[in-house]
């Protein structure tokens, strides 16, 4: 007994003194996410870039930095149109690629038809498009107010928040929310869709191309919508939830509808906030950590090349 208590306070010893050896301590390689273009992540609805030190993408953009990826963030108009949102990204994006060639865009929720715009019109600037929770074929939630008689209270409140939010992360855009309304509606989504098919699952609930024009197309989403009874997001969304009656979601996005290009996968236990880590990192403590997908997602491109 005595030997084997030598012999585990040794392999104790030995963790502490190289961590990096000891699978228990931390098995992910320095260079996991360390993709050839660099990782650009693209905000959705009332988003932003970071607001007095709380980032949208909760802790996500420092982890994919820590194992190896080139990570920018940028901002668009929290609430505009999906073509509007894209022309505001394009000359983001331009910038970015001009030093790096091409980048890897990751989108949540708005943020995947955005990036898919700047996709559409310059396939040559991106390597590929992620889209995270996106509503590809539109959202009962935007149908149900969208031409609703709550439409003009609405986007009163709605601008004026998504104008609180634009002062305060500095981002200097206007704000529309009966338009990103319409983008995100079954309509709205259609219309888009026409200009901008590639990656798009032609059935109800399948995958798309994986790719076209030489870009990459991935996606995951949740199922989940009271996911951790600390987060006070969670009741909005359980609220919302309502519009889908029973058919799956995430609060905001139903399952079938954030199939774009290879579905990784459609069903985690996370609602909507989650899935960018938000609020504050509370999400599911018996699901995978958002942040570990994001990294996971990094290093699939990685492999791929990208």
């Amino acid at each position: 007994m005595k030997q084997w208590i030598k012999v585990f306070a040794m392999l104790v010893a030995l963790a502490w003194s190289a961590p990096s050896m000891a699978w228990w301590w931390n098995s992910t390689p320095s260079n996991y996410t360390d993709t050839r273009y660099p990782v650009v992540l693209v905000h959705g609805m009332f988003g932003f870039d970071s607001i007095v030190g709380v980032d949208y993408w909760y802790g996500i953009a420092e982890d994919l930095r820590k194992y190896g990826a080139d990570v920018y963030t940028t901002q668009v108009p929290a609430l505009d149109s999906t073509i509007a949102r894209g022309e505001a990204l394009l000359p983001q994006i331009a910038s970015i690629a001009a030093v790096h060639g091409k980048v890897n865009l990751i989108g949540h929720s708005h943020g995947g038809p955005t990036a898919r715009y700047v996709a559409r019109v310059r396939p040559d600037l991106v390597a590929s498009v992620t889209s995270v929770g996106s509503p590809h074929k539109g959202s009962p939630v935007a149908d149900l107010i969208y031409g609703s008689p709550a439409e003009g209270l609405a986007a009163s409140l709605g601008n004026a928040l998504g104008s609180l939010i634009d002062l305060l992360s500095g981002g200097g855009y206007n704000q529309d929310l009966q338009s990103s309304l319409y983008s995100l509606t079954t309509e709205g989504s259609a219309e888009f869709n026409n200009f901008a098919p590639a990656g798009v699952p032609a059935s109800a609930c399948g995958e798309g191309a994986y790719s076209s024009n030489g870009v990459r197309f991935y996606s995951w989403g949740g199922t989940g919508v009271l996911t951790n009874v600390l987060d006070p997001s969670d009741a909005l969304l359980g609220t919302t939830s309502l519009a889908f009656t029973f058919s799956p979601n995430d609060g905001l996005v139903g399952r079938c509808s954030n199939h774009f290009g290879k579905v990784i996968r459609d069903n985690y236990f996370m609602n909507h906030l989650d899935e960018v880590n938000q609020a504050l990192g509370l999400h599911s403590l018996f699901e995978t950590d958002p942040k570990t997908v994001f990294r996971q997602q990094a290093n699939r491109l990685r492999n791929a090349g990208l």
